[in-house]
């Protein structure tokens, strides 16, 4: 009974792993290569195929060093792991950052454009109305603020002043222990 229930469970997995609609994983051929895909693991088969950096390929099983892929066209074959990498190639995901750096500058200039057109035209204001209350004039638009304050130089000034202060009152301390000691400091 036992043995009849193993056999069923690992036939039931042999099935699942089996399933040819179960998705592959793909993985792309690294930068800067041309591979040869071979027909057996250790590379003594027939040479079935030949890769460039980017190709896309399915994996199929691995095997150690060696991973069993199917190429786009249905060929199967293998070759060494380290020649195929989980990331999309380099070019094409470069192309795709320069795209979107290139619709994102013209975004820029687009909005550039529609705030100078903002600042030239007059703002329209609204007539007061008679039963309103005054209230304090809004503040105007682009105005710069207060002129930051510039901290570094108290800051380079205090350091410096602080050096100073320290090596005075070391070279003081020291000539007061050599003068205890020796008899004073004397330099010939």
């Amino acid at each position: 009974m036992r043995a009849g229930l193993s056999a069923a469970l690992a036939a039931a997995v042999l099935a699942l792993l089996a399933q040819p609609g179960r998705a592959a994983e793909s993985l792309y051929v690294v930068e800067q290569v041309t591979v040869s895909v071979n027909g057996n693991p250790d590379g003594s088969g027939e040479r079935v195929a030949s890769l460039k950096s980017g190709d896309r390929v399915e994996l199929v099983e691995r095997s150690g060093e060696q991973v069993h892929v199917r190429l786009a066209d249905g060929r199967e074959g293998w070759l060494r792991a380290i020649y195929l990498s989980g990331d999309a190639p380099l070019r094409p995901r470069l192309a795709q950052s320069e795209a979107e750096v290139a619709r994102l500058k013209a975004e820029v200039t687009r909005l550039e454009g529609q705030l100078a057109a903002a600042a030239k035209s007059p703002v329209p204001s609204a007539p007061p109305a008679e039963d309103a209350t005054p209230s304090a004039p809004a503040p105007l638009i682009g105005t710069a603020p207060d002129a930051p304050q510039r901290v570094w130089p108290w800051a380079l000034g205090s350091a410096l002043l602080a050096l100073l202060v320290g090596f005075a009152l070391g070279w003081h301390t020291l000539d007061r222990k050599i003068l205890r000691k020796y008899g004073g400091l004397r330099i010939w």
